[in-house]
């Protein structure tokens, strides 16, 4: 694993510490968290995916995971965005897809601020060393064309 993925890597699991309170399945507060995910908050359905992903409070599974953090980044937010680079870059969740990758974080970093911007813009620097340059021609492309078909 490259050193900018670790720091995604990082960046992703310490954010998830942060918002998270440690829960048990079936409690109030998670109940409310699935609630307010369903009814399309960003931040819960981030929260759900990465709860999923860990095992934190639900039964740790990847399709979930990557289903709630989609949603989310569907929304636009970042930081799902950048999870999902992560996902495609090391094949976790995903299969691996290196233009994906680039995608994503070329996209968490035209969004992103501060150290999450910064780790956005390293790990899509790395994915790029990693394409060829049709490919990358092509993750430029699809960052394009996902920007154009949701407006900030």
């Amino acid at each position: 694993m490259t050193h900018a993925v670790r720091i995604v890597a990082a960046v992703t699991v310490l954010m998830a510490l942060v918002v998270c309170v440690p829960m048990q399945a079936q409690t109030p507060e998670i109940d409310a968290l699935i609630d307010r995910a369903e009814q399309g908050d960003a931040v819960a359905q981030w929260r759900l995916g990465i709860f999923h992903y860990l095992g934190n409070g639900v039964p740790q599974d990847d399709a979930e995971a990557v289903r709630w953090v989609r949603l989310a980044e569907e929304q636009g937010h970042t930081t799902a965005q950048t999870n999902l680079g992560f996902m495609y870059a090391t094949g976790r969740n995903v299969p691996q897809d290196y233009v994906q990758a680039h995608m994503w974080y070329n996209l968490a970093a035209s969004r992103a601020t501060g150290e999450l911007r910064e780790a956005a813009v390293q790990s899509r620097d790395q994915m790029a060393d990693q394409l060829t340059p049709a490919a990358l021609n092509d993750a430029q492309r699809l960052a394009r064309e996902w920007e154009a078909a949701h407006p900030r």
